[in-house]
């Protein structure tokens, strides 16, 4: 059943969490809905989170809670890293992470690369509210391409990479953009003091895929650093992992982030700052005991890992 359909026959939006529970959405109107070369696309204006987007099924952004997700993707990697100048996002369509990443003073170039040509026409046009004019900005550079196919042909270092992909779905466009092997790629696309983040699925209804792409980011980065944040429209704390050869987030003080943000960020934040940094990193003891279990091994290209199905 479409989402067209379920709209008109019910005004609601059913999102699978796991194969047993889900979530509904009240729906207030569907602005768009229809099928990429490479996935499901919807914009809905939800009752109560505003304009979303969504993809084969799975809620992206909404404008409730979009810069909770957006900030605690982009920001804690970028303050963590001393001068950010030359920043790769692969996904990313609706804009928003760009217009993140371009909030810092320090950049000078920012290359989004995206498969799908279709989602961000599609956001230019029913989501501007997200991407605030990011793409006409002369600082980003936007690649259609597969995220994967670029790094290993590109020749060009980055300060930062900020992987901000759909989720790891059996059949998706994203789930070799979680492997041994994709990330060993892109350490080799860092310059020497370079940053790696990425989304890393749910840490409630994932825990487990969370954990074998925190393991995974681990083996091939001598730092990394797990995360998560609460976002009300996921339903669930969500998970990222920053990777790096010797910039370490946790070294960094509330005091200094601060100091940092207000040195170096153009705008104000709505969520991110010295106090919230310390938050984030903070797991509670089941999810640390997930990250240590041994018998999670990391992702490769030939034993991928996906979410629950």
């Amino acid at each position: 059943m479409s989402i067209g359909n379920v709209s008109r026959e019910g005004t609601w939006f059913m999102e699978f969490n796991t194969p047993f529970s889900w979530h509904v959405r009240g729906i207030r109107k569907v602005l768009y809905s229809g099928t990429t070369k490479y996935q499901r696309v919807a914009v809905v204006e939800f009752e109560d989170l505003g304009k979303a987007l969504i993809l084969d099924g799975k809620i992206q952004s909404t404008l409730y809670d979009e810069f909770i997700y957006h900030e605690s993707l982009v920001h804690p990697a970028m303050i963590t890293h001393p001068n950010p100048r030359k920043v790769l996002i692969l996904g990313g369509g609706e804009g928003a992470t760009a217009r993140e990443v371009l909030k810092h003073r320090s950049v000078e170039e920012v290359v989004m690369v995206d498969i799908d040509e279709d989602v961000i026409k599609i956001s230019k046009e029913y989501l501007p509210e997200m991407n605030q004019g990011v793409f006409g900005n002369p600082k980003l550079k936007l690649v259609i391409d597969d995220g994967r196919k670029f790094v290993s042909n590109t020749k060009d270092k980055y300060d930062a990479i900020i992987l901000d992909l759909t989720d790891p779905l059996e059949g998706g466009p994203s789930y070799l953009l979680y492997t041994v092997e994709f990330y060993n790629i892109l350490k080799n696309r860092l310059n020497e003091n370079g940053i790696i983040v990425t989304q890393a699925t749910s840490t409630f209804y994932a825990l487990r895929t969370f954990a074998t792409v925190y393991r995974t980011m681990a083996s091939v980065f001598p730092i990394a650093r797990p995360y998560h944040v609460y976002v009300p429209s996921f339903d669930s704390t969500w998970g990222f992992v920053i990777g790096s050869f010797n910039l370490d987030p946790l070294t960094l003080t509330p005091e200094e982030i601060n100091t940092r943000i207000r040195d170096r960020i153009h705008g104000e934040l709505r969520f991110y700052e010295g106090d919230i940094h310390k938050v984030l990193f903070t797991l509670p003891k089941h999810i640390r005991n997930a990250l240590e279990d041994k018998s999670i091994i990391p992702a490769t290209d030939n034993n991928p890992t996906f979410l629950p199905a």
